[in-house]
């Protein structure tokens, strides 16, 4: 919830990039919080074929991809900030909106 309202409520293009990752890392936790179960093994481990009590691999392979995808999205939006950087001397929006409305 901090990571929402920090896109809604801060100014500064750097906050609201922080803010989405705090989200994003938020989100990330509550999964892997909510898929944890006891007495489930990974399917590696030897002693696990007697139980059959396996760990479903394919959510872990869901977490890594969306860590990946906003690594790439959080990148992404940093190059963007930096080419406004250059044409404007703040990061604040309501600047920016003055200076980019015709």
């Amino acid at each position: 919830m901090f990571g929402f309202f920090g896109i809604i409520l801060k100014k500064n293009l750097m906050m609201k990039i922080i803010s989405m990752d705090v989200m994003s890392t938020g989100v990330i936790a509550y999964y892997v919080l909510i898929a944890s179960r006891d007495g489930f093994f990974t399917p590696i481990i030897g002693n696990a074929r007697d139980n059959g009590n396996y760990a479903d691999p394919v959510p872990q392979a869901v977490i890594l991809t969306a860590i990946v995808i906003g690594f790439s999205v959080q990148a992404l939006m940093l190059v963007g900030v930096m080419k406004l950087a250059r044409d404007n001397p703040t990061l604040e929006t309501d600047e920016i909106e003055k200076n980019n409305t015709p």
